[in-house]
């Protein structure tokens, strides 16, 4: 049997391509053998019919993959490529004969929280090592009334988990979100705010809290202390004060305390080229291992505009290891079967190097 630690995925919403990638990443394991298949001593979290449907998308004669109902955690181990165990955590409208693709709908929106709560307070209870989410769709989400439709997505509502097991407030469980493929990672200041609340959110405070979570994160992960480099907010990182003084009033100065510390944060550099700087290229040494960009978008177009069937989203500063693939729950191509599971079979591969 193996040993592996063992991830749950949670499908996200049902109505979105979040099922059918998990099941294509199973059916990819098949359809191309390796030593180490990306998807073993994984199960999914969620409904044993949801999951059943999304197999029948990717494998409509149901040749090359099982679906496997199970009950305990340690079943998910030692099983061949094409056995896809699912655990019934949560209920999707069990009386409809498909999940109703490419819709907003307060059930899906509700059944897919449901499966990050359960996933979540098993990770922080150490049952499981890591957690991997299909995308969730955050009008559903908050269709879906109390408790989740006060988290705008995934990080808001596992940083409450977390803060809520440890017994401590939101604002001692600080998360930053990191968007990474192999060529480049980048975290962010801010994360789901409107860009004038963004530009409010550049204070020395969130700075330096991200730099620290930046450094802390990725020397676990790298085994030595990371080069950050800083974007600047403005732009040419604001020329000298010319336009604009937030790198000399608030960025400069985080990042001189974050350096007393002994965090190797560069900068501030002009956003419009460090992430050049910080990329990965054949037979070239990056400069940088991250680059900390200051709001949402100026952190993630980079990124995304690489390829985002290779993006991976990582939640940083939480007590338990989170991915998710870069992309949306896709409601103009859901239940159609061509969704691509290449950004899910990368967030797995991530998880697993990050697991302690």
């Amino acid at each position: 049997m193996s040993t592996l630690p063992i991830i749950a995925i949670t499908p996200g919403d049902p109505c979105g391509i979040g099922p059918e990638v998990i099941a294509r990443a199973f059916l990819n394991d098949v359809l191309t053998p390796q030593a180490k298949p990306v998807t073993q001593a994984c199960f999914v979290a969620g409904d044993v019919e949801v999951m059943q449907q999304a197999a029948k998308l990717v494998d409509p004669q149901a040749q090359k993959l099982q679906i496997k109902v199970i009950e305990k955690l340690a079943q998910a181990l030692g099983l061949p490529t094409g056995v896809l165990p699912v655990m019934q955590v949560a209920e999707y409208l069990p009386n409809r004969k498909e999940p109703a693709y490419g819709s907003v709908q307060a059930a899906a929106g509700r059944f897919a929280g449901e499966c990050v709560v359960w996933a979540a307070q098993a990770a922080l209870r150490k049952e499981i090592a890591a957690m991997v989410t299909a995308p969730l769709h955050k009008e559903a989400l908050s269709a879906a009334g109390a408790p989740f439709n006060q988290f705008p997505g995934h990080t808001e509502l596992l940083q409450f988990e977390a803060a809520a097991h440890q017994g401590v407030s939101l604002t001692h469980m600080p998360v930053r979100m990191m968007l990474a493929n192999d060529e480049l990672r980048t975290v962010l200041v801010s994360i789901h705010v409107a860009l004038r609340q963004a530009l409010e959110a550049v204070t020395y405070d969130n700075v330096l809290e991200s730099l620290r979570i930046t450094h802390h994160s990725l020397r676990l992960v790298l085994g030595r202390a990371p080069k950050i480099a800083v974007a600047g907010l403005n732009p040419h990182a604001g020329e000298g004060g010319l336009f604009g003084r937030e790198e000399i009033d608030i960025i400069e100065p985080a990042m001189a305390q974050a350096r007393s510390e002994g965090v190797l944060a560069l900068g501030p550099f002009a956003p419009d080229t460090v992430f050049m700087r910080a990329r990965q290229k054949p037979h070239a040494t990056p400069e940088f291992d991250v680059v900390l960009a200051m709001y949402h978008d100026q952190g993630l177009i980079p990124v995304k505009y690489m390829g985002i069937e290779q993006g991976v989203n990582v939640t940083l500063g939480l007590p338990l290891v989170r991915t998710s693939p870069d992309h949306g729950t896709a409601f103009d191509i859901a239940g159609q079967g061509r969704a691509d599971a290449s950004s899910m079979m990368a967030a797995l591969k991530m998880a697993r190097q990050l697991i302690p």
